[in-house]
């Protein structure tokens, strides 16, 4: 993981406010890194940030694979994902899979505000960090 990381931001409809807030409080941190967003969520970020996204499709048609599929090819380092426990998600499925990868594959994680302040303020994040991921060539046949 080099020191300019690939960060995934995404939130749920009712989160999506909080994650913006997050966004902007942050800015000048993630200027100097990759940024990729589901297509309503970056929609939302670029209307009131200045920051250059990588949209994907909505989260439901397709974004959330989307995601999992570049956590899966090593292309995303950081995922930072607001979703909202308390609404019934039509594609909780996807949501449960992109989840899953990030943990199979070491991806690091935050699923809201508090973890997300903690993750961009930790040393690690400005420099170079190498996570053990485990070899699944094994399971490979």
């Amino acid at each position: 993981m080099k020191a300019v990381k690939r960060i995934a931001l995404v939130a749920h409809d009712e989160r999506k406010k909080d994650l913006l807030a997050w966004v902007q409080h942050h800015a000048d941190t993630l200027v100097r890194h990759t940024l990729y967003a589901t297509g309503t969520t970056g929609k939302v970020i670029e209307a009131h940030c200045d920051l250059a996204i990588h949209r994907l499709k909505s989260g439901p048609l397709g974004g959330d694979q989307q995601l999992g599929a570049m956590i899966a090819n090593e292309e995303l380092d950081v995922l930072i994902f607001f979703w909202d426990p308390m609404t019934a998600q039509p594609h909780d499925v996807d949501v449960k899979a992109l989840l899953r990868m990030s943990v199979l594959y070491d991806v690091a994680v935050a699923c809201n505000r508090a973890t997300a302040d903690f993750l961009i303020s930790s040393a690690l994040f400005q420099t170079h960090y190498e996570p053990v991921r485990k070899d699944f060539s094994a399971l490979i046949k």
